[in-house]
C-alpha cells in the first residue's frame, strides 16, 4: 500500500483539527493509502515540537524545511490568511498537494494565482470547506438535483458568531487588511461557498459593508464587522446573504433557506444534524433527521440522532481529499472553487465601495 507523507503548518485551532482529522480518517475509512504524519510547522518552535509529539508527528520544523522534505507528499497549511499564498505557491512549486485552510489568499489577485500555479503543477489541491462535507448538505443537493424543490428561487443566507462583539477585544491579525478581509472572508466565504455549491455559479451582486468597531487598543480597523449582498445566480435564483462577527448569542450561525416551487429547505449549522423540510400542500414543515441512510454519517454510526459534530466534518473532507489523492474523486473544492468565492467576496467589496450591481465576468 501506498504510503501518503503528510506536513502540517500551523499549531491554532484549525491545525489541531486537521491533524485529528488525520489519525482519525484511518480509524473510520478503509484508505487506499497509509498515512505518515512526518512533520509539523510552527512560528514557535517550542510549540511545534509540543504539539508534534502530542499529535503523533515525527518531527517539528519550520515550514521552508517542511515543504523541502521529500518524505512529505502533502502540505497542509492552517495559517494565518497572509500566509496562505506564499507558503502554497512554493508547496505547488516543489509537486506537492496542497490542503489550505479557507480563504485561500486576501486579495482577488493571489487566488488567482494560486489557482493558476495549481494548474500548472497539475497536483490535487484541496480548501477547507468542512461545512459541505456534511452528509445532510449532500443530500439536500441531491433533492435540489432532483426536482424535489421544484424551481430553485431564492437562497437566503446567514452566517453570524460573536466573538469579535466586545469592543474592548484586543487587536489581532484579523483586524489588519493585508492579513485578513474582515467578516465577509472569515465567515462569508464559508456561507458564499455554500451558496455556490448547492445553487451554482453567482453572476452579480450588490452589497454593503459597515465596520461597527473603529478602533481596538488604538488602532484604526479597516476591515467589515459585518456584510450584506444580493445576490443573482445563473440559474434565475435571487439570493440574499449576511454575515457578522458581531452578533451577540450566535457561536456558529450558518444558516439559510432555499425556496423553490414544490417546497422549501432549511438548515443551520448550529443542529447540523437536521434539515427541516416544507413540501407544497403539506401542514407544516418536516424535520429530517441524520441517520445511517448516509453514507458520511454511516461511517461514525450505525443509528440514526446519535448526531456529528465539527470534527467529524473534518474527517470527511480529509476523506475526500485522500480519495482524491488515490485517484478515486474529483469531489471536493480545489484552488479553482476557491478563487471564485474570492472572486465573490471581491466583487461584494467593488460593489459595496461603488454602490451598485457589479457582475463576476467583469473581474
Amino acid at each position: 500500500m501506498r504510503t501518503l507523507g503528510i506536513g502540517l503548518i500551523g499549531t491554532g485551532f484549525m491545525g489541531r483539527a486537521h491533524a485529528l482529522a488525520f489519525r482519525q480518517v484511518s480509524a473510520v475509512f478503509e484508505l487506499p493509502m497509509h498515512l505518515r504524519l512526518v512533520a509539523l510547522a510552527d512560528s514557535d518552535p517550542a510549540r511545534a515540537e509540543r504539539c508534534a509529539a502530542a499529535w503523533g508527528f515525527e518531527q517539528a520544523c519550520d515550514w521552508q524545511a517542511l515543504i523541502a522534505d521529500p518524505r512529505i507528499d502533502l502540505v497542509a497549511i492552517t495559517t494565518p490568511n497572509a500566509l496562505h499564498c506564499p507558503m502554497a505557491l512554493a508547496a505547488l512549486e516543489a509537486g506537492k498537494a496542497v490542503y489550505c485552510e479557507k480563504p485561500l489568499a486576501v486579495s482577488l489577485d493571489q487566488a488567482a494565482l494560486l489557482h493558476r500555479a495549481a494548474q500548472a503543477a497539475g497536483v490535487v489541491t484541496r480548501v477547507g470547506f468542512n461545512y459541505q462535507h456534511n452528509p445532510m448538505i449532500e443530500r439536500l443537493r441531491q433533492m435540489i438535483a432532483a426536482g424535489e424543490l421544484g424551481e430553485i428561487l431564492a437562497f437566503q443566507g446567514e452566517f453570524s458568531e460573536d466573538f469579535m462583539a466586545d469592543p474592548q477585544a484586543p487587536f489581532s491579525w484579523r483586524c489588519d487588511p493585508m492579513q485578513a478581509g474582515g467578516a465577509l472572508a472569515d465567515l462569508g466565504s464559508h456561507l458564499l461557498g455554500m451558496a455556490r455549491h448547492l445553487l451554482g455559479e453567482v453572476e452579480a451582486v450588490c452589497a454593503d459593508l459597515r465596520t461597527v468597531h473603529k478602533q481596538r487598543e488604538g488602532r484604526v480597523i479597516e476591515v467589515d464587522d459585518q456584510a450584506s449582498a444580493l445576490l443573482r445566480f445563473a440559474n434565475g435564483a435571487s439570493g440574499a446573504i449576511s454575515t457578522s462577527w458581531l452578533k451577540q448569542g450566535y457561536k456558529n450561525h450558518l444558516s439559510f433557506e432555499i425556496s423553490g416551487t414544490l417546497g422549501t429547505v432549511a438548515f443551520d449549522q448550529e443542529r447540523l444534524n437536521e434539515l427541516r423540510l416544507y413540501r407544497r400542500g403539506g401542514e407544516g414543515f418536516q424535520r429530517l433527521l441524520a441517520g445511517p441512510d448516509l453514507p458520511g454519517y454511516a461511517a461514525f454510526s450505525p443509528a440514526p440522532g446519535h448526531q456529528l459534530g465539527y470534527n467529524e466534518l473534518k474527517t470527511l473532507e480529509v476523506h475526500e481529499l485522500i480519495m482524491a489523492l488515490s485517484g478515486a474523486t474529483k469531489a471536493g473544492s480545489d484552488f479553482e472553487d476557491a478563487w471564485q468565492v474570492e472572486r465573490m467576496t471581491a466583487a461584494i467589496r467593488l460593489a459595496a465601495a461603488q454602490e451598485r450591481w457589479v457582475r463576476l465576468a467583469s473581474l
